[in-house]
Order: structure tokens, then C-alpha cells, then sequence
């Protein structure tokens, strides 16, 4: 009775940030609102007082941890912003033409993810494109292919999607057996529903500024490769030291704060203000954050309930192909965060009956990694990318969604052709 009613909930909840613009209601109100309800039906009905207290501050420490690198990923983006460091790349971009900058821009979601993370890139990638179109329409359909491309570059990498990198370090997959066998399904993922775009775009110029060149302050250059640089040290932070990847964020955010301190310590107060962290902290969207704790609230609760794991469980007793049900989780993970679904078939699943490097996780890392970019929420990089372009749901279900799904079902048969082949 009680998964009942909490999935009830959640699904309402759903759908009521699905047409969030034809409620006129903001989806972060209605995601923190489902994630403490979703865990109040814990609290009566699910387990002990204190036992229930241990388990949220157990999800509340692995959220925040989410949480802080997002915000910290963020601010040293918009650090970099305010510093017109993104002028460089722009200004390096002599191309007009929409199909070869669409082009350029998945290319390099698709490697940065890689290297950074799905999430990261993302942010960074959409910041890129807010600066080089100037149509809402046009920042609409290139954000929505660095959501798609970011996750697809991030499957194959075992720091690029934290997913892939839960499989890594739980064993089940070693790092260049993973990068050997997903980088080219990846690559398929990302490249079809660039093809579909580039014929939207064929013969289509971009208008504004783009190749034409000014002249660059060396302080913008100075913040840009510091940001850079501080956002490829963190997953080289996290190998080292193993400290989660918060961490080794909320120390670049340090040192960036401290760079930029030194750079403008001879400006005069009011434009050192405006450069500074204090005032790029004020212009995040501090909604996308709190609408993303109430998502991760809501599936954290969906997991300590059991729902996850029975949900897991029946489909595992009703399906034994193990590319099918690699499939059904992507496309699940469309719609439930795709860490606790992991999570949940590392733990159905015993190293016994799939060792490591078997082809079954290799599976798993390409279709959890990638099939949540179908839907706008499915993924970390689509929530971020949500928030800070103020993408509507239903927009991107009818116009994203089923070019997503192609390119997710490419590669996945890209994967299994491979598999076949090789084996």
C-alpha cells in the first residue's frame, strides 16, 4: 500500500513539472514538495524514527555532495563569464554557417565529457552557446544536443558519467576495457541525432558578431585555461586522493576565488564586485539547484522504500536477455535517476554471474549513461541544461525526445553488431 501511494505521488509530481508552463506553478516547488512528501510516507510508514532519521541524512550527504559540485561547476563558469574568458573560444570560431557550428560544438561536448564530466560539460557547453547565438530558438535545439552529447561522451569514460564511474570502482568494469568497447556505440549515440540536426540547420547562417575579432584583455585568457584547468583537475584530484568529486570542486572554486581576487585587486570597487565570486554566486539559478534536490529527495526516497529494487527485480524474472534488459534500464533511467538504478542491479547482480568486463555491465554503463537523454530530466547534464536555458519539458519531449531515442537505439545496436562480431 505504502509504494503505492508513493509512486502515486511521484507521478503526479511528475506531471505537474511536465506542464509546470501551463500550471504556471515553477517545477522546483513542486519537486521539493514531492521529495519531503515522498519521504514523510517513510517516516510513518517505512521504518523506526531513528532508523528513518539515519537514512536521510545518508541520502542528504550524497545529494549535497551532488549539489555542491554543481554549484561549484557553475560559479567558476560564470566566474570565467564575467571575465569575458569565453571570448577566446568564440573569437577562435570564425565558422557562420549553423550546421559547422553544430558540429563543432558536439565534437567538443563529446570529448570534454569525457575528460570533465557529462555534468560539467554541459554547463560549460550551454554557457558557450548562450554566447555564440543570439535566437532563443536556435539556443534551444544546439543546448539540447550538448545534453544529448555530453551523455553520450560520458558513458564511454570512466570519469565522464558517474554511473560508468560507480561500475569502475564497484569492479565490475576496468577502465580501458570500458573506454575499448563504448567509445564507438558512444560516438553512434551522439553522431545520429547530429546528422538529424544538421539537415534542420542545412544552409542556415548564424546572425551576430561571430568571426569578427576583438581585441582579448590577457586577464580573460588568465580566467579562462584557470577554469579549464581547475575543472580537468578535479576527476585527476578525485583518482589521487579518492575524495569524492565535491570535493576537489569546491578546492578549484577556492583557488579560482583566489585567483580572481588577485586579478581585479586593482579595479575600482564597483566592477570588482561585479567579477567577483560573491556576485557570480548571485546570478546562478538558484532554483535549478533546489529543483534537483527535490528530483534526487524523491528517488532517494523511491529506493529506501524498495520500489527501485522490486521494480528491478520483477523485470529481471520476466526478462532473461541481458541486451533487453540493458535496454529497459536506459530507457527506465529516462525517467528514474539512473545512480540508484545502477545501484540497484549492481546489487541484484553478483560478480559470480557476471564477472568483470562481462559485456552485460559494458551494457548497462552505455544504456544508463546515454538513455537518459530522451527526456529533458532523465539526466544530471538535462537538469542542469533545464535550469539555466529554461527549457520547457513538453518542448523538448515533442522536439528532442524522439531523436534522442534514435540515437540511443543506434548505438545500443552499434554495441551489440560489435559484441557479435568480435566475440
Amino acid at each position: 500500500m505504502i509504494s503505492i501511494i508513493v509512486l502515486t505521488i511521484f507521478i503526479v509530481g511528475y506531471a505537474a513539472i511536465a506542464f509546470e508552463h501551463q500550471l504556471m506553478i515553477d517545477k522546483a516547488a513542486t519537486a521539493l514538495i514531492v521529495g519531503v512528501l515522498c519521504w514523510l510516507m517513510f517516516f510513518i510508514y517505512g521504518a523506526p524514527l531513528d532508523i528513518a532519521e539515519g537514512r536521510l541524512t545518508h541520502h542528504l550527504g550524497e545529494i549535497a555532495s551532488i549539489l555542491f559540485f554543481l554549484l561549484g561547476a557553475m560559479t567558476i563558469v560564470e566566474i570565467v563569464d564575467s571575465h569575458n574568458g569565453f571570448k577566446f573560444i568564440t573569437d577562435s570560431i570564425q565558422t557562420k554557417s549553423k550546421t559547422t557550428l553544430l558540429v563543432i560544438v558536439t565534437v567538443l561536448t563529446f570529448f570534454l565529457s569525457a575528460l570533465l564530466d557529462n555534468l560539467t560539460t554541459a554547463i560549460v557547453m550551454t554557457s558557450l552557446c548562450g554566447k555564440l547565438l543570439t535566437h532563443r530558438e536556435d539556443k534551444l535545439w544546439f543546448v539540447s544536443m550538448v545534453v544529448i552529447s555530453a551523455n553520450a561522451g560520458g558513458a564511454w569514460s570512466p570519469l565522464g558519467d558517474v554511473t560508468t564511474t560507480m561500475l569502475w570502482i564497484g569492479g565490475q568494469v576496468t577502465a580501458l576495457n570500458i573506454i575499448k568497447n563504448t567509445f564507438l556505440p558512444s560516438l553512434v549515440v551522439a553522431a545520429v541525432p547530429l546528422i538529424i540536426l544538421m539537415k534542420k540547420f542545412k544552409g542556415q547562417n548564424i546572425d551576430g558578431n561571430i568571426g569578427q575579432r576583438v581585441k582579448i584583455k590577457k586577464e580573460s585568457n588568465i580566467m579562462l585555461f584557470t577554469g579549464i584547468g581547475l575543472l580537468l583537475f578535479v576527476p585527476a584530484f578525485k583518482t589521487v586522493t579518492h575524495m569524492p568529486p565535491f570535493m576537489g570542486m569546491l578546492l578549484a572554486l577556492g583557488i579560482m576565488w583566489y585567483v580572481s581576487s588577485m586579478l581585479d585587486q586593482d579595479k575600482e570597487e564597483e566592477e570588482r564586485y561585479k567579477l567577483s565570486v560573491t556576485y557570480a554566486l548571485h546570478k546562478i539559478d538558484s532554483s535549478s539547484i533546489l529543483f534537483f534536490l527535490g528530483i534526487l529527495l524523491s528517488i532517494s526516497a523511491l529506493q529506501e522504500l524498495g520500489i527501485l529494487p522490486q521494480l528491478a527485480a520483477i523485470t529481471r524474472e520476466h526478462i532473461q536477455n541481458e541486451y533487453l534488459l540493458g535496454t529497459l534500464m536506459g530507457l527506465f533511467s529516462a525517467i528514474i535517476d539512473n545512480v540508484p538504478l545502477v545501484a540497484a542491479v549492481q546489487g541484484m547482480f553478483s560478480m559470480d554471474l557476471y564477472p568483470t568486463d562481462h559485456f552485460f555491465w559494458e551494457f548497462v554503463a552505455l544504456s544508463s549513461g546515454t538513455g537518459g537523454s530522451t527526456i529533458i530530466i532523465g539526466s544530471a547534464a538535462g537538469i542542469a541544461v533545464m535550469g539555466i536555458e529554461k527549457i520547457n519539458f513538453i518542448w523538448y519531449l515533442k522536439n528532442i525526445s524522439w531523436i534522442a531515442l534514435v540515437g540511443f537505439l543506434s548505438g545500443l545496436g552499434t554495441y551489440i553488431l560489435q559484441h557479435s562480431l568480435l566475440n
